[in-house]
């Protein structure tokens, strides 16, 4: 039997601006992809890294923007893209840490946004044109907060399990299309949301960690490398730990 290999070149990158996902629009850059370059406040840091990404491996992409925690942010990003999507890498964060009684309502309708409604959204829209093609990768950045929760961040972790669940489900929907759909699920990673830890709480933290240490950003972009490659044509539907056996 033949295997029929499909060229993908086109890739949607959410939360691009931030540590993990320049990191991953570095490795999808080094492999001549044509990039969308997602942000919602920091337009600075994406023209940063447009010119970088063209300077450094001569390819091209279009920055974009749009609130994903907003209803209306899948609509207003979606706008702006023209041409077919590829790959998609989900990848927006924004941790809330406190007791659920402290929530409002506001709170909890943002984080559910972001973390999950926006990503069903965004996902629905651009995967009929991977199934026209009968190819494409979806890689959703979770947390391992989704896979075993953790206390003062409830409703993150509520978001990041119906991802990886949603991950579950479509993977299913998508696989007789030749489609797989992914979950990268980082541990602690050295990024500045580690910035509010003083260093006792961060040294107390890695300590915790069997590997003690934190995972580093350019380790998620190698996980999403290996998922969105030939290499990972029969993975679908899996969550893939990466927290140095912090839970197992």
């Amino acid at each position: 039997m033949v295997k029929r290999v499909i060229l993908l070149k086109t890739a949607l990158v959410t939360g691009a601006t931030g540590a993990i996902g320049v990191k991953i629009c570095e490795m999808l850059a080094s492999q001549g992809f044509y990039i969308y370059i997602h942000y919602n406040k920091n337009r600075d840091a994406a023209v940063k890294l447009q010119g970088e990404l063209e300077t450094r491996y001569q390819v091209k992409s279009t920055i974009v923007s749009a609130d994903l925690s907003r209803p209306e942010g899948p609509q207003h990003l979606l706008k702006q893209l023209s041409a077919p999507i590829d790959i998609l890498i989900y990848n927006c964060g924004a941790q809330h840490y406190g007791l659920l009684t402290d929530f409002t309502d506001q709170s909890i309708n943002e984080t559910m946004q972001l973390h999950l409604l926006s990503a069903i959204s965004v996902t629905r829209s651009v995967v009929p044109a991977m199934i026209r093609k009968k190819a494409g990768k979806v890689v959703m950045i979770s947390s391992v907060w989704g896979e075993v929760g953790a206390a003062c961040e409830t409703v993150y972790s509520a978001a990041k399990g119906g991802l990886n669940s949603f991950v579950k489900a479509l993977s299913k929907e998508l696989a007789p299309s030749g489609i797989q759909v992914n979950s990268v699920s980082p541990g602690v990673i050295a990024t500045p949301m580690l910035d509010s830890f003083s260093e006792m709480e961060k040294s107390e933290l890695e300590s915790d960690i069997p590997a003690g240490r934190f995972g580093e950003p350019d380790e998620v972009a190698h996980a999403v490398e290996f998922l969105i490659s030939t290499k990972a044509d029969y993975i679908s539907g899996h969550i893939l730990s990466m927290n140095g056996s912090w839970f197992t």
